[in-house]
């Protein structure tokens, strides 16, 4: 349960941040109704996410499973949820969307996805525990843009997880949706 509150006026603000975030996601995000609660806070958290959407660098599939593996650390169950919801709809494997909770465990990644997950867990930590031979390994396979923008990824991740997290905001019941089958 969100340990804020989720109900705001009906004023213009509120009605357009309802209608864009229905009309994209198909309700209202949480973490959208918490920000409502600080005009400076939310008017930073729409510009670093409007920004962050213009990072096309980074394969899709590492980019969801850093970020997957960092609120599975961080035990963001909203950002699991929706995070299942937006990678499902950006054509990420299923299986490795579903994995991620056990993915030291699951034979469905590759070395390199193991290796994006185990540099975003280790960035994560506090303190970071990110080592030279774990850039090193990416840097086989990565350019540096690329490792910057998984880098990037993994602490805006960290952000959202941590204000989400703290703040109480749990499951709104996304990934559901990407489960049910046409009859």
């Amino acid at each position: 349960m969100a340990r804020i509150g989720l109900e705001h006026r009906r004023t213009g603000l509120v009605r357009v941040m309802e209608w864009y975030s229905k009309r994209k996601y198909g309700a209202v995000l949480d973490p959208g109704k918490v920000a409502l609660h600080h005009k400076g806070v939310l008017t930073t958290m729409l510009a670093m996410e409007g920004s962050a959407t213009r990072w096309k660098g980074l394969d899709p599939t590492l980019k969801a499973l850093a970020t997957m593996v960092v609120s599975a650390e961080i035990g963001c169950s909203w950002c699991m949820d929706f995070g299942y919801f937006e990678y499902h709809h950006q054509k990420v494997d299923r299986a490795k969307l579903r994995d991620v909770p056990r993915w030291r465990d699951s034979d469905v990644y590759s070395d390199l996805e193991r290796a994006v997950m185990e540099y975003a867990v280790a960035a994560t930590a506090t303190p970071p525990a990110v080592t030279d031979e774990q850039v090193a390994r990416l840097q086989e396979d990565l350019s540096e843009a690329d490792l910057v923008e998984l880098t990037a990824q993994v602490a805006l991740e960290n952000y959202r997880s941590r204000i989400n997290a703290a703040l109480g905001l749990t499951s709104q019941g996304f990934k559901e949706t990407c489960e049910l089958r046409p009859a």
